[in-house]
């Protein structure tokens, strides 16, 4: 279940693997997703277990980390259900900017062959001065001798391990717990979803699960799958490319398969790569985007309008006026809900909040036609509810403090049946038709486990609206009772048993990061028509015969490879394979072995009678029948070696395949050499002693660049070439006395070497043997040497060398523009050179490249640097991969004068107005931040002629670091901090000996669990504080500064932070004293803390503040 996945994800991508020492190149497991190791977990839990799992906490405290100097760290070992486990570190990351954590088997050097343990499992870094900002990851797996443990390459960044301010290391202190429970494991082999419940899963491709959650739901609301399989659809409809299909045959496969059933035709058809295919998406938008595509792939067939006939509702949007006789009202339709978990109890609460009444009054009136601004109530009214109704629940949401999204996995209750008819209807408007009972029953249960940067997906479904529940996680499908599918889906925290009950322990409740995340009700009224009968008779004709054949097939390939161990495959090729395949697409050697016939022949069949099959199929006697063995040369190139002796032909095709295959393969190759009479008549063969070898002759035609296999020969050692050209020139149609060139293929790899062999040398002495290739051809007159490839060696060359390059506007990655033929040898100067003149570019070095990563199929980070590689092969590898896709840009000045600049992105702040701008600075890299602000002074408007400026280094809303003005920007990074430059100050100025300058930040508290978290958001500033002055006078001064007005500034609170914690401040108070440090570096951990409500809009240029989304947007291109 786990797979290799891209390398280059997006930095917060969780990544859940076992560890690797593997320095560079792709990792065997590297990035696999959280859900395909839940995935794989999950397939080895007996469900549901009778007993509770073994379970314990255990906290490992790990004092002097910044001095710790191993690569792993391991923690003492601890042991839970009677297993010996402990924890393990890469303190500087297993080769990420990341710290890495793993639970590992601590004996499993010791355990017997076959040993395998099953845990859910938590680790978390703590944070010492809030525990609510604890970071924790859970996961499950089935450890073995291959997979000893389990974990996240990428648990957090080291930045933030390491700042003394976010409190994860306190005191050179970092604290790491780790809970684990452990399992009764299940042999997954053993299993049987279709026995067990009669059901089946579906394969995940790398991180599908959410669409195999939603697939399986939609898949068990029958009416819907009646729908897909009445979708016209033909015989001539490829799977790959025609969604209602694909859909068809899936649901077809679920209804009918045995086994667990792959979604990669689907995915094809909804115009996926597999990069796609392992990026997690969000399961609602892909049901409204895939809901819309069949909707409209519905248009105009027998079940047009089934989508909304389904899922389709409609609500009023209304005003109303208090004091005057006006109501606007907006009739909407929707296919979903989204509900507020935050803040609510259940559905019932979330529905009370959606339909909760606003007032609009005050500066908020409602601007009424006729009526000017007037009092209003404003909200929400159901005119109708659909068939089958589906909430998604709002577990994800962006938290403005935070700057960042994240995961509520707060207590969410949802009942098994839902009344919305509750309380004199108060959810519908008054029209809404009265006659409709909406009562709802429970169809289904969409979770998610995981954090906000990704997780797992399953579904809860009861497919006929019984009492039996089942879940569905990914290609296993288990019974389940009520608890399981809903109280345990609620979220909330919960209370690990007391591992001893005796002593007065306080209950350790952890929060529980399953829950549910969407949910299908049905309409009791509607029931009966929608869980109908969906037998064959709903499938078209067409689709069953193709899938019956595609599960002939299967059995077919099952049969053969259950039979394999009896059987042997004898490869047979011949002079037509190579006549066939040399000059179209293969040039060295003779014959591709996987185009050759093929024989599939019981490993007890005495090789005469393989012989006659032989004779069957080509029409050649037995006794005219001469085999060769092909032999792998030192030089790897592939050869007939020697005839088959007599002796060896009386053996069984198994005896000889051991005998003369070194490599011990399932496969015997051989070249059958067949003499040719008269009207193409097989003749008996030459005899064949040691003092004769043969010889295979290809022949290059020079002017059109053709090379071609024209036949073999028997020759003996001692003779010499100029004894057969007269043969050869009749082999190639050329006058007898011809004049030729002869060369040697020698070999290709790593380079070819193809080598004149002189006709008057023997065949002996030029050290010629049997299976040898003998190239020739005229040679080329003064008028002719024009050609760019004139002989033999010259074209080899070049076709060992030549790629066809896919090149891509780097503004459009996923586009082919354009392809080029080009050498792997040309220099970086050849390919710009030549792009340039396909582009129509007078200069070539305005052209930059990016490669290709072959694992995320997108542009790596990092371009080309001019002549930064030394061949276009260089250009196309990525680790153990090549690929034949650049990336090209057309810049403004010439790359290598590019390269000696550095670009920075400043945040200019007036001085007088609300105002930024950001400026791109392209500077020598070599300047100094003196010449940034010389050039930023050319570029904005200063409050006067003589302001001086400074830039800042801004790092989520505190000042970190001043720039000296002689401080070279070659090493200033502005992807990850923000460079804000601003007017210096009069004030600061005019500092006095005696002033301290201090910090100034902008902060809320939210609440945790145990404390408030400080949240730091705006501008952080710089001020001056004087000797004696007293917070009330500092007051004055800020709110003058920031233009706050009364009645806000009123309700601001002041303190002063150090290390973190605020310690409030009275008006009367003299705050110098809390302020003894003079030196401005390092000082954003102790500052003057400004605390007020965040209501500033969010500034786009913050974006570059850490911030990554949170995940694609899904799209399907067909």
């Amino acid at each position: 279940m786990v797979t290799p996945t891209p390398l280059d994800q997006q930095e917060d991508e969780e990544m859940l693997v076992p560890h690797s020492d593997v320095v560079e190149g792709p990792q065997p497991m590297e990035v696999a997703q959280p859900e395909a190791a839940a995935a794989a977990a999950a397939a080895a839990v007996e469900n549901p277990p009778v007993e509770e799992p073994p379970t314990m906490k255990y906290t490992w405290t790990i004092p002097g980390f910044t001095r710790l100097n191993t690569r792993k760290h391991y923690s003492d070992v601890f042991v839970v259900g009677g297993y010996k486990w402990r924890v393990l570190i890469f303190p500087k990351g297993n080769n990420v900017d990341n710290l890495s954590m793993y639970l590992d088997v601590a004996d499993a050097a010791n355990l017997p062959y076959g040993w395998s343990r099953f845990s859910q499992f938590g680790l978390a870094i703590v944070n010492q001065i809030n525990s609510s900002y604890s970071i924790r990851k859970e996961s499950q797996h089935q450890f073995n001798s291959r997979e000893s443990d389990w974990g996240f390459t990428s648990f957090m960044p080291l930045s933030e391990l390491y700042d003394p301010t976010r409190g994860y290391l306190v005191n050179d202190t970092v604290v790491i717990e780790a809970e684990v429970a452990v399992r009764k494991v299940l042999d997954y082999w053993s299993y049987d979803s279709k026995k067990e419940t009669g059901f089946v899963g579906l394969k995940n491709q790398g991180a599908t699960c959410y669409m195999n959650s939603l697939l399986q739901t939609l898949y068990h609301i029958p009416y819907f799958r009646k729908a897909v399989y009445h979708m016209p659809t033909t015989e001539n409809d490829a799977p790959t490319a025609s969604i209602p299909l694909a859909l068809q045959s899936l649901f077809y496969k679920l209804q009918y398969n045995d086994t667990s059933v792959a979604t990669k035709e689907l995915t094809k058809s909804f115009g996926w790569d597999t990069y796609d295919s392992f990026m997690q998406h969000d399961v609602q938008e892909l049901n409204r985007v895939l809901c819309e595509k069949l909707e409209d792939k519905m248009k105009g067939t027998v079940v047009e309008g089934t989508i909304q006939k389904l899922f389709e509702g409609h609500h009023m949007n209304y005003i109303e006026c208090i004091n005057v006789d006006y109501k606007s009202t907006r009739k909407e339709s929707f296919y979903d809900l989204q509900l507020d978990v935050k803040g609510c109890k259940d559905v019932y609460e979330s529905f009370d909040k959606y339909v909760e009444v606003e007032r609009l009054e005050g500066d908020n009136k409602y601007h009424a036609e006729g009526h000017d601004l007037q009092d209003a109530k404003k909200g929400v009214l159901f005119i109708e509810f659909p068939p089958v109704l589906q909430l998604q629940l709002k577990r994800f949401e962006y938290d403005f403090m935070r700057d960042t999204m994240v995961k509520i996995n707060d207590r969410y209750e949802f009942p098994l049946e839902l009344d919305l008819d509750r309380d004199n209807r108060k959810y519908l408007s008054p029209d809404a038709d009265k006659s409709v009972r909406n009562l709802y029953t429970l169809h289904s249960v969409l979770v998610h486990s995981g954090g906000v940067h990704g997780g797992h997906y399953y579904a809860f479904i009861r497919p006929t609206l019984s009492d039996q529940w089942y879940k569905f996680d990914d290609e296993r499908v288990t019974k389940e009772d009520v608890k399981r599918a809903l109280e345990e889906q609620y979220g909330g925290e919960e209370e690990l048993p007391q591992n001893n009950p005796g002593f007065n322990n306080p209950p350790f409740k952890f929060t529980k990061y399953s829950n549910a995340y969407m949910l299908v009700y049905i309409r009791e009224s509607d029931k009966d028509k929608i869980i109908c009968n969906v037998d064959e008779k709903d499938i078209a004709e067409h689709l069953r015969v193709r899938l019956k054949k595609e599960q002939e097939e299967k059995e077919d390939k099952k049969k053969y490879k259950a039979q394999a161990h009896l059987f042997t495959t004898i490869k047979v090729a011949r002079d037509e394979d190579i006549t066939e395949q040399i000059g179209k697409n293969k040039y060295f050697d003779l014959v591709d072995h996987e185009k050759v016939k093929s024989f599939r022949i019981q490993k007890q069949t005495p090789f005469q009678l393989f012989k006659e099959e032989v004779a069957k199929e080509f029409g050649v006697p037995v006794e005219l029948q001469r085999f060769w063995i092909w032999a792998k040369r030192q030089n790897y190139t592939y050869r007939p070696n020697r005839p088959l002796l007599p002796h060896e032909e009386l053996q069984t095709v198994e005896l000889l395949r051991e005998a003369c295959n070194k490599t011990n393969n399932a496969e015997l190759k051989l070249f059958l050499e067949i003499e040719r009479g008269p009207e193409e008549r097989p003749i008996p063969p030459p005899d064949k002693s040691s003092a004769d070898i043969l010889l295979f002759f290809k022949l290059y035609d020079p002017e059109n660049a053709i090379l071609r296999y024209v036949g073999r020969l028997m020759v003996k050692k001692s003779s010499k070439p100029m004894d057969i050209v007269g043969q050869l020139n009749q082999m190639a149609g050329f006058a007898p006395d011809e004049e030729i060139e002869l060369f040697e293929e020698i070999k290709f790899e790593p380079c070819v070497m193809c080598e004149h062999l002189d006709k008057k040398t023997s065949f002996r002495l030029s050290q010629i043997e049997d299976g040898d290739i003998i190239c020739f051809q005229k040679p080329l007159s003064i008028q002719e040497n024009e050609c760019p490839y004139p002989d033999v060696p010259s074209f080899l060359a070049y076709v060992q060398n030549r790629e066809v390059v896919r090149f891509r506007s780097l503004e459009k990655p996923k586009e082919d523009e354009f392809t080029m033929e080009l050498s792997k040898l040309h220099t970086y100067d050849d390919v710009v050179q030549r792009l340039a003149e396909k582009l129509g570019l007078d200069d070539p070095s305005k052209i930059r490249l990016t490669s290709h990563n072959c694992y995320s199929q997108q542009p790596k980070p990092q371009p080309i640097k001019y002549r930064g590689v030394d061949h276009l092969s260089d250009m196309l590898a990525h680790y153990n991969q090549t690929s034949d896709i650049l990336y090209y840009e057309v810049l403004d000045i010439p790359l290598p004068e590019l390269q000696g600049l550095k670009t920075l992105k400043v945040a200019f702040h007036h001085a007088t107005k609300d105002e930024v701008v950001i400026h791109n600075i392209r500077l020598p890299k070599q300047s100094t931040v003196g010449d940034v602000i010389n050039e930023l002074k050319t570029k904005v408007e200063l409050s006067h002629p003589d302001a001086e400026l400074r830039l800042l280094e801004v790092f989520f809303h505190k000042i970190y670091k001043i720039f000296s003005s002689t401080e070279r920007i070659e090493n200033i990074n502005d992807q990850y901090w923000t460079l804000r430059a601003e007017e210096i100050p009069e004030e600061e100025k005019n500092i006095g000996p005696s002033d301290r300058l201090v910090h100034v930040y902008h902060f809320t508290k939210e609440a945790g669990q145990n404390q408030a978290q400080v949240q730091n958001f705006g501008e952080p500033f710089f001020l001056v504080i004087h000797e004696g002055e007293t917070l009330e006078e500092i007051k004055s001064r800020i709110q003058k500064k920031l233009h706050v007005p009364d009645e806000d500034f009123a309700k601001w609170k002041f303190a002063s932070f150090s290390m973190g914690r605020p310690d409030y401040l009275q008006d009367t108070e003299v705050v110098y004293d809390r302020f003894q440090r003079k030196d401005v570096y390092g000082a954003w951990e102790q500052y003057l803390g400004l605390e007020h409500v965040d209501n500033a809009p969010k500034r786009a240029y913050a974006a570059n503040q850490n911030r990554h989304a949170y995940e694609k947007p899904v799209r399907i291109y067909n």
